[in-house]
């Protein structure tokens, strides 16, 4: 039987990397993306938004935190529900959360529709990276692959950059034609052709094994219990809380901050004895490096969408370019960092892509000290550059870092954190940004913010090349007796 056609089921067996022909791996790519151009698609409908629902622009910044709050507390849920009920289960479902969130907000005509839909499209299209990352951790083990697939791994990572690069423009050509509700609907054609891909080439998720079955409890009842529905709730309302007071400063929400030490509190507590946590709290306490791996990703990443975002507002306020002026200077960093995901990922670097990501960092937040007003276009490029290669070094090598060190029955849920580290690294971003900027958005901020960047660098250099854990290139680990273990 070919390789192909084996991905249709579970009954061929595989073996290296025909485990993972294009067949299996694009609708994977498709359902990743979904979240990062969802993220950013949004960036240039909101002005017509505001116009179209007679509105202030500012009121419909709840249709960005709205994404960001779902997606931070929803990813790790969607893992902890890719372990337990099967990847290929939630990835649909998130697939089509995704496609009912595009016709609420295609075709609804108030800022809480709107934002109804984003939640929607939030939850669901948090499925889609951490089911991948189960599907794959699962299909490398059939195939008995020591090592991991990097160069799936690299395509998931592109995935994401690639589409979060076209989100503004393509959002942009989009609204400028057709109007501000396809920044909602062209989810509608994408989710119709990701459920057609998936139900075709996307294995069914394996029934139990004779011995196991009686291990895995049925009904709601037993489901709640397995993925800790309690945890669950806990760390949603207390991510949340975060979240808000976060964002509101420099005129801190206390009241949220109450909250949030209100709801982690017995959170904490509960996980600390449930026998199937959600947040494995003293497994990450005793597992050192993974919990480097998240800081370090949510550090390089303020890093990263500091410039993306506050570097732009000073081209627009301070240098006087456009929005499409200032967008279109960032597009050759996101195309820098496509470019240099795969041929990375292919070669399971590790220590080496994660100490380039910190010294280009600490390079290019130096830089960012000596912008002016006056610094040419092409400088400014040159120095946005610098920061497609941290983007890009620091996502495949912490990725890469996160699939050696997480147990492979836990993939799903790490995965999911990862991507919620990382979306506290852009609130972050959002947070120093608006603190520097306070009061202007001048060179001299400017300035402040580089030499945030350059402490920020400096840490994640020091969490990089102190780890010791970390190694050169990634081989068979600690997991080695589990990865010729069947499919469960």
């Amino acid at each position: 039987m070919s390789a192909g056609h084996a991905v249709a089921g579970e009954s061929a067996p595989v073996a290296g990397q025909q485990a993972f022909p294009w067949r299996f791996t694009t609708p994977l790519y498709v359902g990743s993306s979904l979240n990062p151009i969802n993220s950013a698609i949004i960036a240039t409908a909101l002005v017509p938004i505001a116009d179209g629902l007679h509105v202030s622009v500012g009121s419909t910044a709840v249709l960005v935190t709205s994404l960001y709050l779902a997606s931070a507390i929803a990813q790790p849920t969607a893992g902890k529900l890719a372990e337990v009920v099967g990847p290929r289960r939630v990835f649909l479902g998130g697939i089509l959360l995704v496609l009912l969130g595009g016709l609420v907000g295609g075709f609804g005509d108030s800022l809480a529709m709107l934002t109804v839909a984003r939640v929607l499209i939030g939850i669901g299209t948090s499925a889609g990276y951490p089911s991948a990352m189960v599907l794959i951790r699962r299909r490398a083990a059939r195939a008995g692959l020591d090592a991991p697939p990097g160069s799936v791994l690299g395509g998931l990572a592109i995935a994401g950059m690639a589409t979060a690069a076209v989100g503004p423009p393509l959002g942009g050509l989009l609204v400028g034609a057709a109007g501000w509700h396809w920044a909602f609907l062209i989810n509608i054609p994408v989710t119709v052709a990701a459920l057609l891909v998936t139900a075709r080439w996307v294995p069914k998720d394996p029934a139990p094994e004779p011995g196991e079955s009686s291990s895995v409890p049925g009904g709601f009842r037993g489901v709640a219990r397995r993925i800790d529905l309690a945890g669950i709730v806990g760390f949603a309302a207390s991510t949340t809380a975060l979240i808000i007071f976060l964002m509101s400063l420099p005129a801190a929400d206390w009241t949220a901050f109450g909250v949030f030490v209100v709801a982690a509190v017995p959170t904490v507590l509960w996980e600390l004895r449930a026998p199937e946590p959600f947040f494995d709290l003293r497994g990450l306490a005793a597992n050192g490096p993974l919990s480097r791996t998240y800081l370090r990703q949510a550090l390089t990443l303020v890093g990263v969408y500091t410039v993306m975002y506050g570097v732009t507002e000073w081209m627009e306020a301070a240098h006087g370019y456009s929005s499409t002026v200032a967008g279109l200077l960032l597009l050759p960093m996101a195309g820098v960092s496509a470019l240099l995901a795969r041929p990375l990922a292919t070669r399971n670097l590790v220590r080496g892509p994660l100490v380039v990501s910190a010294v280009t960092m600490l390079a290019g937040s130096a830089a960012i000290v000596l912008l002016t007003s006056r610094s040419p276009a092409l400088v400014i490029v040159l120095v946005t550059l610098i920061f497609g290669i941290t983007s890009a070094a620091t996502t495949v090598g912490n990725q890469t870092t996160l699939y050696l060190q997480a147990l492979p029955q836990q993939i799903g849920t790490a995965a999911g954190l990862f991507r919620t580290f990382s979306y506290l690294g852009t609130i972050v971003s959002s947070v120093i940004t608006g603190l520097v900027f306070h009061h202007g958005v001048t060179d001299r901020a400017l300035h402040g913010l580089g030499l945030v960047l350059v402490g920020t660098g400096l840490a994640v250099l020091l969490l990089t090349v102190l780890d010791r854990r970390l190694m050169g290139r990634a081989e068979s680990r600690t997991h080695h007796t589990d990865s010729r273990t069947p499919l469960p």
